[in-house]
């Protein structure tokens, strides 16, 4: 196969906020890059938007004039998928849609060298699955930026069931290249971040369900308390709550309904609504011109509470994932550090805490609520022996 490299052509399909930023990326670092949207509408905005963004770094002094020039003219807007007839790195960034996804795969295969790697951006579906749908199977990787690309450091590298080794270390050290931390995982719904990231969610909004709390206290509970940037409503007003609802729906799907990653109903009507964050001006909290944040109640031992019961789901949930071979432990740490900002690797974190004391709120929780989502993990209960 050939060797990725600085020379290598790589390819982005779809120019939405995370393809566009994938492609700047790549541009940056020098790279001949072939962006392609079918939306021409969307491709113009986000040659604007890009355009903007590298004035204002440049203007700030962050990057050079004659860098933000070279990352522009280094990127190629195509007008069809002949296009990409060159690439040696092709990466997909489309709506989280198998069917879509497959199509575009198998489409691709008819017009790339046999070299050509492709890549899935997929944040929770089956990259197996993707690959399934082309005739060469062991090209097909998932490599999984997280927003905004140029920026994130993580990146997670997922290869599928037939995916060869060697397109798995030749992906992973081209990343690296690009200033990434690199982590590999195992091709299972949510992969690494986006499965054991869910009770940050899911924990928060039963909480809330409960009555025990509402959102602007517990946000101060895990910030004030837990040392995270952002409370879980905030976060999930960020990324925007039409995404953070499908990847929780889909890796509940995809796990056979297992209680644990249950989707809420407050989120589910939050998304029919329409109430996405901060990009629709509304969610869990509003955006709108005069709008005041809710005052928290900074109650310490309610706040003990909260940010007690989510880290114990938290740190089950990576115990989880380390038991059944996801990723390392030394890339689980990484992930959840360099993919969301968490303060501490959650196996660091069980080790502070100890691990029998979250096993026995995790037992105590579930003898209350007698459901699946408490149910800790083999690992943990092992570990706390």
């Amino acid at each position: 196969m050939k060797k990725l490299s600085k020379d290598s052509c790589i390819g982005v399909i779809g120019a939405g906020t995370m393809g566009s930023g994938i492609a700047q990326l790549a541009a940056s670092f020098g790279h001949k890059t072939v962006l392609f949207d079918a939306n021409a509408a969307v491709l113009k905005q986000a040659d604007e938007k890009l355009r903007k963004s590298l004035e204002g770094l440049a203007q700030k002094g962050k990057i050079t004039d004659d860098a933000a020039k070279s990352t522009i003219a280094n990127i190629h807007h195509a007008a069809s998928f002949d296009e990409f007839a060159k690439c040696d790195l092709i990466i997909e960034a489309v709506i989280e849609e198998i069917g879509v996804k497959q199509e575009i795969f198998k489409k691709l295969e008819t017009i790339i060298s046999a070299d050509c790697i492709l890549a899935t951006n997929t944040s929770s579906l089956s990259v197996t699955s993707i690959a399934a749908s082309c005739s060469k199977p062991e090209r097909v990787v998932g490599i999984h930026f997280f927003n905004p690309a140029p920026i994130m450091p993580l990146v997670e590298i997922v290869p599928g069931i037939a995916t060869s080794k060697a397109i798995v270390d030749e992906s992973r050290a081209l990343i690296d290249t690009w200033n990434k931390t690199t982590v590999i995982a195992k091709d299972t719904p949510g992969f690494i971040v986006n499965r054991v990231a869910r009770p940050f969610y899911g924990e928060a909004i039963r909480i809330y369900e409960e009555g025990i709390a509402d959102f602007a206290t517990i946000d101060w509970a895990m910030k004030e308390i837990g040392g995270f940037r952002m409370g879980p409503f905030e976060l999930m007003d960020f990324i925007g709550n039409d995404i953070n609802f499908k990847v929780t729906e889909t890796v509940w799907t995809q796990m056979f309904y297992d209680g644990r990653y249950k989707p809420s109903l407050t989120q589910k009507r939050l998304y029919e609504a329409g109430f996405w964050g901060k990009k629709k001006g509304r969610g869990y909290y509003s955006y709108a011109e005069n709008a005041v944040m809710p005052e928290p109640n900074k109650d310490m031992e309610l706040g003990a509470e909260i940010f007690s019961r989510i880290i114990a789901m938290l740190i089950n949930e990576a115990y989880d994932a380390l038991y059944m071979n996801v990723a390392s432990k030394e890339d689980l740490e990484l992930a959840m550090t360099k993919g969301v900002n968490y303060p501490k690797g959650l196996i660091a974190w069980a080790g502070e805490i100890g691990q029998q004391k979250v096993l026995d709120l995790l037992l105590e929780l579930h003898s209350i609520y007698l459901e699946d989502r408490y149910r800790p993990s083999l690992l943990l209960m092992r570990s706390a022996l």
